[in-house]
């Protein structure tokens, strides 16, 4: 009997001590973003150089299969902001041997990666030192501080000493590196002491976010290895980020262009917003665990009802809305089904399309008074054609519910049907009477929530009202306060409302005459 009290004494130490290293593991915030099994989630041009060997991220090159120009292995699923990136990696070959770690990156055409790169090789030149690839070049050799001034200008100063630095680097052994990105300050540490700071005041040169890669230099024969790679968010200096959701393809050439349309959102709020940062993740939920770790705020575009994309995720985006996280639905994303997901949309964004209350008709709204309110700023009274839903499920107490865009719907709209979708007795007994197609509301607990019903055609975001009070709605979600003018941006051109659509343009569209119907929107 003793020894079986033991064994479960044992198992039970065993079991809190799993359970206290878990906790302590979720604390510090760092997530796994290789599995340790597969390459999922990372793409190269040439695969042949990449594999998975004994757990770990694996580069090589041979005399029968040789690198002639850098070869990146990009991660896929996500880009860095702000950041903490902790590794390990080992390498063999010449003293020629060369590699690096991309952070924040741009990914050419042809999959090279250019930008900041914590660099690594074996001959002890440039470990630990940061490097700029393709573009400015070294930005502090090991041991070394840099301030880059606006001017482009570097001040070097020494952190430690070089050589010293470069005996604490294992050879042919696995070593760790810990980089850290946070605003315009980069700090590489390998095995625990500090080998570069740089802070990059280069406005025009730098990078705030880009993309992860590995790289595999050319060269002779060589081999690099990485493991244990975990990513951890960093709340944002200076600026707001709100993560932009964009559901699959789902109807027509030019209709529900959701991944087009988040691009074209998240593009206009970094080109004219310099404390907002918005990151875009395509065609259905996140698959990067770490997405949400530091945003202010989400908007969803995409399919609503049952395959909405929240729908496996309803505790995960309560928890984020309890944060005081900003959330935005836009067009059927404002539809989930009536029960609990209703019910969180009603505490999440103070509103939801509930099926046989709520209709979805094609129509053109007119909105000639607009309220006095931050997300209307500098939007003009305006009418546009769109499948605007109306007569929404609102919360109770619509103390916290704020009307932006209200009109009356033709009669017709309310006539036909009686089905989840189509019109009902409802709205029937509302003939004639002003519906609200968009709204904010302020959680009583805490943060912000923005619902816009409209955003059926691509084309319509060329409508400058139209598009403006969208990027109101999701810079106000932020927890920012809208310029007095709203947000600026330039009216899309033909060929950036075409960029990025899920399906080639079948040629039978009239471009021409869709531009002359924007310039008359926007000349009125």
């Amino acid at each position: 009997m003793r020894t079986i009290r033991l064994q479960l004494i044992c198992i039970m130490l065993f079991g809190l001590l799993g359970l206290a290293a878990s906790v302590a593991a979720e604390e510090s915030g760092f997530k796994p973003i290789f599995d340790g099994k597969t390459l999922d989630g990372w793409k190269a041009p040439n695969m042949s150089y990449w594999s998975v060997t004994d757990g770990a991220i694996t580069a090589r090159s041979t005399k029968q299969n040789p690198v002639k120009s850098n070869q990146f292995l990009t991660w896929k699923l996500g880009e860095l902001d702000d950041f903490e990136l902790k590794l390990k990696y080992r390498m063999s070959g010449t003293q020629a041997a060369n590699s690096g770690v991309q952070i924040r990156s741009l990914v050419a055409a042809e999959g090279h990666a250019i930008g900041y790169q914590a660099d690594i090789d074996m001959a002890g030149k440039y470990a630990g030192a940061l490097y700029d690839e393709r573009a400015r070049g070294m930005l502090a050799q090991r041991g070394q501080k840099t301030i880059i001034g606006s001017d482009g200008k570097m001040t070097h100063s020494p952190l430690g000493d070089s050589d010293a630095l470069m005996n604490n680097i294992k050879k042919d052994d696995w070593n760790d590196y810990h980089i850290i990105a946070h605003g315009n300050r980069i700090i590489l540490k390998l095995n625990g002491k500090v080998t570069a700071d740089v802070i990059d005041r280069d406005k025009k040169n730098r990078d705030l976010s880009g993309a992860l890669a590995l790289q595999l230099h050319a060269g002779p024969p060589m081999a690099v290895q990485f493991k244990d790679i975990q990513l951890k968010r960093l709340k944002m200096r200076r600026k707001k980020k709100i993560v932009l959701i964009a559901g699959p393809p789902s109807h027509s050439y030019g209709t529900h262009e959701h991944n087009a349309g988040c691009l074209l959102l998240a593009k206009a709020l970094n080109d004219n917003m310099p404390n907002v940062y918005a990151a875009t993740y395509l065609n259905g939920w996140p698959k990067d665990s770490t997405a949400f770790d530091n945003a202010d705020a989400i908007a969803i575009y995409c399919d609503g009802g049952g395959g909405h994309l929240a729908m496996r995720h309803l505790e995960q985006m309560d928890k984020l809305a309890k944060n005081d996280v900003g959330i935005a639905f836009i067009h059927y994303a404002v539809e989930l089904p009536k029960g609990k997901p209703g019910n969180y949309a009603l505490d999440w964004v103070g509103g939801y399309f509930e099926t046989f209350w709520s209709v979805n008709p094609t129509w053109e709204a007119e909105f000639t008074d607009l309220p006095r309110h931050p997300v209307a700023r500098g939007v003009k009274p305006f009418s546009i054609r769109d499948e605007w839903y109306y007569h929404m499920r609102f919360a109770e107490d619509m103390k916290n519910v704020q009307p932006i865009l209200t009109a009356i719907p033709p009669d017709s709209t309310r006539r036909k049907g009686n089905d989840a979708h189509g019109a009902n007795s409802h709205v029937r007994a509302r003939m004639g009477m002003p519906e609200h197609l968009a709204w904010t509301y302020e959680r009583p607990g805490g943060g912000r929530g923005f619902g816009f019903t409209g955003g059926h055609y691509q084309i319509n975001w060329a409508h400058n009202d139209f598009r403006k009070t969208v990027l109101n709605g999701l810079l106000w979600i932020t927890g920012l306060d809208v310029p007095a003018d709203g947000v600026p941006s330039e009216t899309p051109t033909n060929e950036q409302l075409k960029a990025n659509m899920d399906t080639p343009d079948p040629g039978s569209w009239r471009w021409d005459r869709i531009r002359k119907r924007i310039e008359k929107w926007n000349t009125k």
